[in-house]
């Protein structure tokens, strides 16, 4: 099952380091272009100058993000945690003006022990992994962790929680998105061992940070062929992890839509009729009982939204038998995705559009950025998702299949730089 263990984290050092939220940043992965240069001017010890590095002085940006990384360490902006620990994160959030909490901790992942316990379900991307391996590389470290969650047969999170909640957390941030970050150490060998111990009966699902697990992985593979004497705990045999439980009170999964560049006029009409053979299409007016009504037939139906010249539609499946042909190799869990029934459907069965044409094909968790573009570009169309719920990520991953591209966007992310697991 799932082995892990404490450690010593690189952290920022509270007597250079006035205001951490300054320095912290979101996954790599979710920064735009836009994002990266304000993070960057928001500090000069700004993670992102080491996560998404810029190419200077002669230097790749890989061996740029070394240099600033190995300066920060001698110049004690960072610094070696006192004593190995894990450490409890608790993020508070709106979601819809209703107030969540998530609960998890951060901590190392056994990669051996993965291989058996954990459960995959989103594919990778081999640019991606390349761009993150060479980062590896040269700084050695996981700057980011990983993302799981577990059933949490042992009550681990509750009990950390009870424990840990009135004691004051050694990071206490709020970010620019307004989320309260807090962060505890849990240093005595006594509360370790309650954790390591529970955790050793748990399957793991990653939820987010696919890449950076496998790239973790190559990256151990190439450590051990090129180095003597090895013990087997050494840091790059593990993997900088977050684990939170499926809790569905703090457990927030957005949906991600869909924006198709199609064409206007006779090319949507004759679109719509070839949608006819295989939904039934509802066309609703007002945009708050539309996204109401895919809300509300999401809990026990498929249901596809859609937009285009100020119009809305629900389309609804009629035949749920047409799963079984167009998806015949894959498993039930998986065709009775949303997403899934959409890519089949309408983008491979009726469109033929490449799920990898980035110019066609854009996605977002925000269905106003898409509605706003359908209105301002007449050859656009807005597919709407009802979010995928954590029992189907949880199914399709035990049948070892993965979910179709984007599939989904936890809420929050997890916060680059609050710890760090440097390599020996």
């Amino acid at each position: 099952m799932a082995k892990i263990k404490p450690f010593q984290a690189v952290i920022y050092n509270p007597g250079k380091v006035k205001d951490i939220a300054k320095v912290v940043c979101p996954p790599y992965d979710v920064v735009s272009p836009e994002d990266r240069q304000r993070y960057a001017r928001t500090h000069p010890n700004n993670l992102i100058h080491i996560l998404l590095s810029k190419e200077a002085a002669g230097q790749d940006k890989y061996k740029c993000a070394a240099r600033y990384f190995t300066e920060w360490l001698k110049d004690e902006i960072l610094i070696r945690d006192e004593r190995p620990a894990i450490y409890f994160y608790s993020q508070q959030y709106l979601v819809k003006g209703e107030k969540k909490t998530r609960f998890g901790f951060i901590t190392l992942l056994n990669l051996d022990d993965a291989h058996s316990s954990v459960f995959k379900h989103e594919h990778t991307r081999l640019e991606a992994k390349e761009d993150r391996l060479r980062l590896t590389r040269e700084v050695k470290a996981n700057l980011s962790p990983i993302f799981v969650v577990f059933k949490d047969k042992k009550r681990i999170i509750q009990r950390i929680q009870e424990r840990f909640l009135n004691k004051e957390p050694f990071i206490d941030i709020v970010n620019s998105e307004g989320v309260a970050h807090k962060v505890w150490k849990i240093d005595s060998p006594q509360e370790i061992e309650i954790i390591r111990s529970g955790m050793s009966q748990e399957d793991i699902y990653i939820a987010d940070g696919h890449h950076r697990f496998e790239v973790a992985c190559a990256y151990q593979e190439e450590a051990r062929t090129s180095r003597r004497n090895l013990t087997g705990e050494e840091n790059f045999n593990y993997v900088l992890t977050y684990f939170t439980n499926t809790d569905p009170r703090g457990l927030v999964i957005l949906p991600i839509h869909r924006l198709l560049k199609l064409g206007a006029g006779s090319v949507f009409e004759g679109f719509k009729d070839r949608l006819k053979e295989y939904f039934d299409l509802e066309e609703v007016r007002d945009k708050q009982r539309f996204f109401f009504l895919m809300q509300k037939a999401g809990l026990n139906e498929h249901l596809i939204g859609m937009y285009k010249g100020k119009k809305f539609w629900l389309l609804r499946l009629k035949n749920i038998r047409v799963l079984d042909e167009l998806m015949a190799d894959k498993p039930r869990e998986y065709r009775l995705l949303d997403v899934a029934i959409l890519n089949a459907i309408v983008f491979s069965k009726i469109l033929h559009v490449d799920l990898q044409d980035k110019e066609s094909l854009r996605y977002s968790p925000d269905a106003e950025e898409f509605i706003s573009a359908c209105d301002n570009d007449d050859s656009l169309v807005a597919f709407f998702m009802n979010p995928v719920k954590i029992e189907q990520i949880i199914s399709v991953a035990e049948k070892k299949e993965r979910m179709p591209p984007k599939s989904t966007y936890f809420y929050p992310k997890v916060l680059s730089g609050l710890v760090i697991n440097k390599f020996e």
